[in-house]
């Protein structure tokens, strides 16, 4: 089976993050990109692409969409060595400001421990929260493409054009 250079897998229960993952497809092109949803399509796959764009929403108090958490362990028999990863996160910043976009964060953690080489991190200017797990040490970056589609969704299309645009000029697409 020939496939796409790059593999986008997400988790969604609502339909935030497969609207965001289509979104996606189309700006890159989906002769370039597989959207994969990980309710479906075994994570393993993961190993067959050159770069990842991988989508978790955060529920709550700062939890991990229900998928992602029932594939976490599997997360750690892929080999991220030298991949080139980008994520993308849905997260309320006014439900829930003290865990912005967390698992995004928790994420981004365990790729960069095993291996991964991220790209895609997105400014946190344009954003109101008190807190997140999802921003670099410097607290000025998200470690992805921050998307609140519950409170500025009108926003969200613009986000992701830009972002996609710094991805075709960092992977050289």
């Amino acid at each position: 089976m020939s496939h796409a250079p790059i593999g986008l897998f997400y988790g969604s229960s609502t339909c935030y993050t497969e609207m965001t993952a289509e979104k996606i497809q189309r700006y890159l092109g989906s002769d370039l990109v597989d959207n994969l949803n990980i309710a479906e399509a075994p994570l393993n796959l993961a190993n067959q692409y050159t770069f990842l764009i991988l989508g978790i929403p955060t529920w709550d108090y700062g939890e991990i969409q229900e998928d992602w958490e029932n594939l976490w362990p599997e997360l750690e028999g892929i080999d991220f060595h030298g991949k080139h990863i980008a994520l993308f996160g849905q997260g309320d910043q006014v439900g829930y400001p003290e865990w912005f976009l967390d698992a995004m964060g928790y994420l981004h953690d365990k790729l960069v421990a095993a291996g991964a080489l991220p790209t895609g991190y997105w400014p946190v200017t344009g954003y109101e929260f008190e807190a997140s797990q999802a921003l670099t040490a410097d607290q000025q970056w998200f470690v992805g493409l921050a998307l609140d589609d519950e409170n500025q969704f009108e926003q969200s299309e613009a986000r992701i054009q830009q972002w996609c645009d710094g991805l075709r000029r960092d992977w050289a697409l």
